[in-house]
């Protein structure tokens, strides 16, 4: 796929729509560097600022995280931990706010999950390493 500024979409949709499809069918493995701003923005004839602006949309998306010395990277697969629900509970998913975010350490774009007990007690577990079991029934 290449890109096409004169595309109703925006290049940046482009971009992101080209490193999303590299993500999904592991050409772009977790870990693997994206590419440099400058590398991206020279390989697919775009400005700096569309090539900000896709990385953006990817790490609101959970695909990729961003940090100095490293640059942009394919995230990485966090293991999950099965949590059983108690009978009666009930399970909010919803974006973190930012201090949650830093309290948990979470990249952008992961959601969190809000388990509310039967006893009104309420735990908060980051959705990117958690799968929900329900108990078995006899």
């Amino acid at each position: 796929m290449t890109i096409d500024p004169r595309s109703h979409t925006p290049v940046y949709v482009q971009l992101a729509d080209l490193i999303r499809e590299q993500i999904e069918s592991g050409a772009l493995p977790p870990g693997a560097s994206v590419g440099s701003e400058s590398r991206l923005s020279q390989e697919h004839q775009i400005g700096r600022d569309a090539v900000r602006m896709a990385i953006s949309l990817l790490r609101s998306e959970g695909l990729v995280t961003t940090s100095r010395p490293l640059g942009t990277r394919v995230r990485e697969t966090p293991q999950r931990r099965q949590v059983e629900l108690a009978a009666g509970a009930r399970v909010v998913a919803r974006m973190p706010t930012g201090a949650e975010r830093r309290n948990m350490l979470l990249d952008e774009g992961v959601p969190v999950l809000e388990i509310h007990g039967p006893e009104g007690d309420v735990e908060l577990l980051p959705g990117d390493e958690v799968e929900l079991t329900r108990p078995a029934h006899d």
